[in-house]
């Protein structure tokens, strides 16, 4: 029985004998994002990270050709932002467990890779640690995109690309994220409550440790109000490309 929407890449709309036919016909690949549900300013939604996490997992997916977008993963771990009501933290280890559950089950319907997209910076250090764990355990490869630097450095390109001269040193609820969400689902912005956080360099150290509010009282970093939704439109294009073509190498070497 083959999928009614040959288009949409969503796992979690399959059937069973949807997803069985899929992997009949060469569909191998399964694209997870890790999200979070955290606070993201007076003008965000808490689900700015899963959000981010289901548009670039469908985007890849959809850009592949022979995969699938698996349902994100939430909550992840966002203990630094638990000053601001709302969020929900789990420890690294719930998180690497659900990842080992995700991977174990995709592993055996048969799917060859999968791929793991971290969009919140809390969880990149957890997927990062518990990958070559999994991967010695199943028989899918498992690519995890977990260069945090490299994402941000992606993003700041994005944005100069599309016109905004603006560049944010770590990335939360500023401009790229703002943008990000205006180019997915603009009405989920509150633009009547954009404003200005916390601007220029930042200790991420201290952030972990004393808490997203030692640096910032509203939870933002940076100018939300540099935001537009042509920019949010060039980050998730450009993340896309470049993941792909990581993802694709990383299939071909295996």
């Amino acid at each position: 029985m083959a999928n009614s929407n040959p288009e949409n890449v969503e796992l979690e709309t399959y059937t069973w004998p949807e997803v069985e036919a899929a992997l009949e016909e060469g569909t191998k690949t399964a694209v997870v994002g890790v999200g979070s549900v955290e606070q993201h300013g007076p003008h965000l939604p808490l689900i700015m990270d899963t959000l981010a996490g289901d548009e670039l997992a469908r985007r890849i997916a959809a850009e592949l050709g022979d995969a699938v977008a698996a349902p994100t993963i939430r909550p992840g771990c966002s203990g630094h932002h638990m000053a601001f009501p709302g969020t929900i933290t789990i420890p690294a280890e719930t998180l690497m467990d659900l990842i080992r559950a995700y991977c174990r089950s995709l592993d055996e319907h048969g799917f060859e890779h999968i791929v793991l997209v971290p969009t919140h910076g809390g969880n990149f250090a957890p997927v990062d640690t518990v990958v070559p764990e999994i991967a010695r355990e199943i028989d899918a490869t498992v690519i995890a995109l977990t260069d945090l630097e490299e994402k941000m450095g992606l993003m700041n390109e994005a944005m100069a690309e599309a016109g905004v001269e603006y560049e944010e040193p770590v990335v939360h609820a500023g401009a790229v994220e703002t943008a990000i969400v205006l180019a997915v689902n603009e009405g989920l912005v509150r633009t009547d409550e954009l404003e200005v956080g916390h601007e220029g360099p930042v200790s991420v150290t201290r952030l972990l440790s004393d808490g997203f509010d030692a640096i910032s009282e509203n939870g933002v970093l940076g100018d939300p109000r540099e935001g537009t939704a042509e920019a949010g439109e060039a980050i998730l294009e450009k993340i896309t490309e470049a993941y792909v073509e990581r993802i694709e190498s990383e299939r071909e070497a295996v």
